[in-house]
This record gives structure tokens, C-alpha cells and sequence, in this order.
């Protein structure tokens, strides 16, 4: 099942179930729910965000090629760290530059993410996929400047600021990808790609950052889990966004998220 949010042309904001056909039928309950009612087709005006998450976890050098071109050591553990819900975007709307807090070193990361389904705490590596909603697309946009220099070692200044976070375009139920260790994951800057890797590369699998993630914590449902990114970041080719471009990234069975920057 894709499972979108979306505003109809009453301007309701809703929950869809894709198609084959390409048409929208709304779900009558919560999406959490084990079985979704279908209800009556929908007219779309505008795909939002998938979710409106109860919090979102970030999992920094999470791929070995990345963490090869920074020139550091694989983490013993995962390396975590949050995003504010208010950084969440719409798949196809702009980033906005920071224009309080400037930055010159706004960065993109193409990141598959995890939502969360249900009530989870002390998952086990064998049943952290029970938990599991689906999948989506992120863009964990970074200011390098205030996640590093300025961030006094802490990453969420960096990374909390609104439009942050685009995500999208739907919600991809966990019976469609049964395994999201092994998808292609590409990023385009003005359409010339720039990251190009598969989730097969991570440190850590999903399995392994659920069970880290709940150990002594309850992850709620609608959490979202930001997966880590490729190489291929601007932090390493020393090419940032610049407003006037247009940022890119596709997962394999999940879709496409596109935003200019503002």
C-alpha cells in the first residue's frame, strides 16, 4: 500500500491509499490501524508531507563510503540525533536558507526513513520490523556551519531549521519493501546526480537501528527514523545549495521528492 496525505479541492487535508489505476481512495481510520477502511475517491488539489511525526531521529555516518570520504572511523554505535517537527516539508516545496542564522554551507542528504507503526520499546533485531508502518523519503538538510562550528558539538541547530526536512512522497507499506537493506538510493542536484549508493552500504540496518533506538525508550508511532546518508554530500565536494537550485532524491519502489531552494 502507498500511503498518501493530501489536500483535496474542498482544501480537506486527508489520508489517500494509491491506486493502480492512479486514483485516490481515502482512509477512513488511522493509518496505524492494521486494516485500512477505504472510503469514496478523492479529487487532489496537492500531495503533503506523508505524516505530521511524533518526533524525528536522525542517524548520523551510517554509510561506510561516507564516512570513508570524510576520513573517519565506522561508529561503534549509532550516532543519533533529533530534527524539530517544525523542520518537516512538503515533498515538492522550496527549502528556505536560513535568513536569521545565515549559512553558507547548507547541505542536502538523501535518506531513506523509517516510520513507525506502533508502540515500540526494546525491539530485538527479529522483530524490529513488527513495528514497522513503512517507508518514505528524506532530505535531511543540514547547515554544516551551525551543526559543526557553531553548533557547540550539538546537531539540531544545524538541522532543525524550518523546511529542514522534506519528506515524501508517500508513505510505502512494509509488505510492498520487504527488504529496505538492499534499495538504490540517487540524489540530483539541478538534475545532475550527485549521490548514487544503496542501502546495502549502511553500518547499521533497520533492524539494527530499531532494536538501538527502543533499547530503554518507547518510540511512538509516527516516529520517523532518518537513515543516514551516502557519500556525496557537499560537505565533501564543497558544493552547497545556493538558492535558485533544484534538490533531488529517489528511492527504488518509494518515489521521488523534488524542491527548489529558496
Amino acid at each position: 500500500m502507498r500511503i498518501l496525505r493530501v489536500r483535496d479541492i474542498e482544501d480537506r487535508v486527508c489520508y489517500a491509499c494509491l491506486q493502480a489505476d492512479g486514483s485516490l481512495l481515502e482512509i477512513m481510520n488511522s493509518i496505524y490501524s492494521e486494516k485500512k477502511e477505504l472510503g469514496s475517491q478523492i479529487e487532489l488539489k496537492e500531495i503533503l508531507s506523508p505524516l505530521k511525526p511524533s518526533n524525528i531521529i536522525g542517524i548520523g555516518l551510517n554509510y561506510r563510503k561516507h564516512a570513508e570520504e570524510l576520513g573517519l572511523a565506522f561508529p561503534k554505535f549509532p550516532v543519533v540525533f533529533y530534527k524539530q517537527n517544525s523542520s518537516i516539508q512538503d515533498p515538492n516545496l522550496p527549502i528556505r536558507l536560513p535568513s536569521q542564522l545565515k549559512s553558507e554551507k547548507v547541505d542536502y542528504e538523501g535518506e531513506l526513513a523509517i516510520v513507525i507503526g506502533k508502540k515500540c520499546f526494546n525491539a530485538t533485531q527479529e522483530n524490529a520490523l513488527d513495528y514497522v508502518l513503512g517507508y518514505t523519503i528524506a532530505n535531511d538538510v543540514s547547515a554544516r556551519d551551525w551543526q559543526m562550528e557553531f553548533g557547540g558539538s550539538q546537531w539540531c541547530r544545524g538541522k532543525s531549521f524550518d523546511t529542514f526536512c522534506p519528506l515524501g512522497p508517500a508513505i510505502v507499506t512494509k509488505d510492498v519493501i520487504s527488504n529496505p537493506d538492499k534499495l538504490k538510493l540517487s540524489t540530483f542536484l539541478n538534475d545532475n546526480k550527485v549521490q548514487e549508493s544503496n542501502t546495502e552500504d549502511m553500518i547499521f540496518s533497520v533492524p539494527e537501528i530499531i532494536e538501538f533506538l527502543s533499547a530503554d525508550t518507547t518510540l511512538e508511532p509516527g516516529t520517523v527514523i532518518l537513515t543516514g546518508t551516502p557519500e556525496g554530500v557537499g560537505q565533501s565536494t564543497g558544493r552547497f545549495l545556493q538558492a535558485g537550485d533544484h534538490i533531488s532524491v529517489e528511492i527504488e519502489n518509494i518515489g521521488r521528492i523534488d524542491n527548489p531552494v529558496q
